[in-house]
């Protein structure tokens, strides 16, 4: 689970004047889809499922949402999406469509010219190489955006499930700098992997 939110940049400047593709597939029975109001209800027991995952690295992931909050969470997001601020994917089994596995997302809040990757896998499917996967294709995508010559992953130094992920996929390690501690977990120190066009 890099850190990052499963919130929306609402930041009003555009990432790139394109736009993603809608659908990821992934290989070995997954995919990323675009995330849509549709798909909340599925997205909410999830994350409530995974609460106890994903609360040690994940702010948001304090309390449960409600289905309300989902769905206005959904809104924004596919706003962001139309907007080009922010491109919000979820993780899916190519046999169960409706089954919200993982959220992922290309984020346009670490300056112009990068898009940074965020992530969270739901616990029984971590440890199959999905998050690996889904990064490589967010990583493709990103740079198939015009614009974008760098693509990131932040998370706690000490997580080192999400460092995993970019240290398979080639990335750099850039730097770690003091973070302030949003989730009990983290150790207020934050990787900055990075990869260049």
């Amino acid at each position: 689970m890099s850190h990052s939110t499963d919130a929306p940049d609402n930041a009003p400047r555009p990432i790139s004047t394109g736009r993603p593709p809608e659908l990821l597939p992934l290989g070995n029975g997954a995919h990323l889809r675009r995330r849509r109001l549709a798909d909340a209800a599925e997205l909410n027991a999830s994350v409530i499922a995974n609460l106890d995952h994903l609360r040690p690295w994940m702010f948001w992931a304090a309390q449960a949402p409600t289905l309300a909050e989902s769905e206005q969470m959904s809104v924004r997001g596919e706003a962001a999406w139309d907007e080009g601020r922010d491109f919000l994917y979820l993780l899916g089994l190519d046999d169960e469509p409706a089954k919200v596995i993982g959220g992922f997302g290309l984020h346009g809040r670490v300056g112009p010219g990068a898009v940074e990757i965020g992530y969270w896998v739901h616990h029984a499917h971590t440890g199959r190489g999905l998050a690996t996967a889904a990064a490589r294709a967010l990583t493709g995508a990103g740079f198939a955006l015009p614009g974008i010559d760098r693509v990131e992953i932040h998370c706690d130094e000490t997580n080192a499930a999400s460092a995993a992920v970019p240290r398979k996929l080639g990335y750099t390690l850039d730097r770690i700098e003091s973070a302030a501690v949003t989730a009990p977990a983290e150790t207020g120190r934050k990787m900055f992997w990075v990869t260049e066009r």
